[in-house]
């Protein structure tokens, strides 16, 4: 007999099918266990801790006059983290005042290198330098790492007696003296009494007056082969007076330690006098301190009359003079009278004050005068105006590039140099002919005369002259201006 097969569910097993595979899709709450998330979740569990921690120590006692022993625990704990944190600070701080390095201002090892970029006076600083612009290092700036400059020493003998460091505002050499405002630091390989040497040393600094919005110093320092020095000549300081609207301090300090420290707010170094510069930027300072310099001598600043011509005999005493002044007086005198508007002036430059010599030269168009420092005064003429520039025996073959430093300057500020005349004839060198031993003898020569020469060469630079100051006329390019700054 056959038994009849079970009765099979097939509702009731589909369903427990589904149920069962439903079930091995749910997600454990224990399944997204991880080291990470532990320590993630004991990080955060401390941190409130520490934080509510805190904020109980930061809170007054309401009932309990004293406070729990966990309480105590962490706020004794918490007082010795900070107690040793600035015990560290302070250690740190004083050790860093102490290590500050200084360096000699003059590096001996460049001695032999001394005119090739002034490599010797903080050799070991790199420059700022900015296509045309001037080249200078700035403290604090970002090259010093945001430190500011300190010098040591005073010494007028040996540079390399003096030194200089750089430290942070924070933790300044033991005993420094904070000197605040702006400092003027002038590195010149010559010095500041010749009125050529000393203008070139001070041109960059009016360069950067002049793009930083004229800002003006506090001070000025000055060395000269790493020594200080305590002046400038007097017809610098005049001018320096004229373009920063102040009469320069000059910096010896005084009164302080021999071996005193003294660090400096901010200071500008110049060390390359007008190296690197461009054209346009000289012709630039060069206008700010014509303008300012008009303007403290209580003149006009603006150009000239275009109907008259002023003619300049600028004459020497002593070395380098005419040996006939007279006759070389008459031949200029003779020319210029055959030109309308022509005046004739002759003058001395060791005895004019500067603002007797701005006066002259803003009413010079034609400067007439040996090679001397008293040709600086050039760029106090308007701009286009002309130089004859006359040289006694020697000096071509022998001066070096020194000689050429009035052609340089009247391209730097807008002139028009005319050429120089060298006299062939002049006391006799017992040396061989280009022996420069012989510029002994030649360098302070008197200057004779070529009449026929001189004759022509004043006409042809008065014609020229002539016919410039009629173009402006006519286009009436003889405009005012002002003392651009900034």
């Amino acid at each position: 007999m056959t038994k009849p097969h079970p009765q099979i569910d097939r509702t009731t097993t589909t369903t427990a099918a589904i149920g069962k595979k439903h079930q091995s899709r749910t997600i454990s709450p224990f399944s997204c266990y991880s080291p990470q998330l532990s320590l993630l979740i004991l990080a955060t569990c401390v941190t409130l801790f520490i934080l509510c921690q805190i904020q109980i120590l930061h809170v007054p006692p309401i009932s309990s006059p004293s406070p729990s022993p966990l309480r105590s625990f962490i706020s004794h704990q918490w007082q010795t983290v900070t107690n040793c944190t600035q015990d560290n600070l302070n250690s740190m701080a004083e050790r860093l005042r102490h290590s500050v390095t200084f360096l000699p201002l003059k590096d001996l090892r460049y001695t032999d290198k001394a005119v090739q970029g002034h490599t010797w006076f903080m050799s070991s600083m790199y420059d700022s330098h900015e296509e045309g612009e001037v080249q200078y290092q700035q403290f604090p700036s970002k090259s010093s790492d945001d430190r500011l400059l300190c010098l040591k020493g005073r010494d007028t003998h040996d540079g390399s007696w003096n030194y200089y460091a750089l430290a942070w505002p924070e933790t300044l050499p033991v005993n420094a003296t904070l000197m605040k405002g702006l400092t003027f630091v002038s590195y010149n390989h010559y010095n500041y009494d010749n009125i050529w040497h000393g203008l070139s040393a001070v041109v960059p600094f009016v360069a950067w007056h002049r793009k930083n919005g004229c800002e003006s110093p506090t001070r000025w320092i000055l060395y000269h082969w790493g020594e200080l020095r305590l002046r400038m000549g007097s017809w610098l300081t005049t001018l320096m007076e004229a373009t920063f609207n102040g009469e320069p301090v000059i910096e010896g300090f005084d009164g302080g330690d021999e071996d005193g420290v003294y660090c400096f707010e901010k200071a500008v170094v110049m060390r390359h006098n007008e190296g690197g510069m461009s054209r346009e930027k000289r012709m630039e300072a060069y206008d700010l301190m014509r303008c300012k310099a008009r303007m403290h001598c209580n003149m006009s600043p603006e150009r000239r009359d275009a109907n008259n011509i002023g003619m300049t005999l600028f004459m020497r005493t002593g070395p380098r003079s005419f040996k006939n002044e007279s006759i070389v007086t008459g031949i200029f005198r003779k020319e210029c009278g055959k030109v309308d508007g022509c005046k004739l002036m002759v003058a001395y430059s060791n005895n004019l004050t500067f603002c007797e010599q701005v006066k002259l030269m803003s009413m010079t168009d034609i400067l007439v005068s040996p090679h001397g420092a008293q040709l600086t005064n050039m760029f106090l003429m308007d701009r286009n105006s002309s130089v004859m520039e006359f040289f006694p025996k020697g000096w071509l073959k022998l001066a070096g590039v020194g000689q050429y430093v009035y052609h340089w300057i009247a391209s730097w500020s807008g002139m028009r140099h005319q050429g120089a005349w060298r006299d062939p004839d002049g006391e006799k060198c017992s040396f061989p002919k280009y022996d420069r031993r012989c510029m002994s003898i030649y360098k302070s020569g008197r200057i004779g005369y070529n009449e026929t020469y001189f004759a022509e060469w004043a006409r042809n630079v008065l014609n020229e002259v002539k016919a410039m100051k009629e173009l402006e006329k006519a286009s009436q390019s003889a405009s005012s201006y002002e003392c651009a700054c900034g």
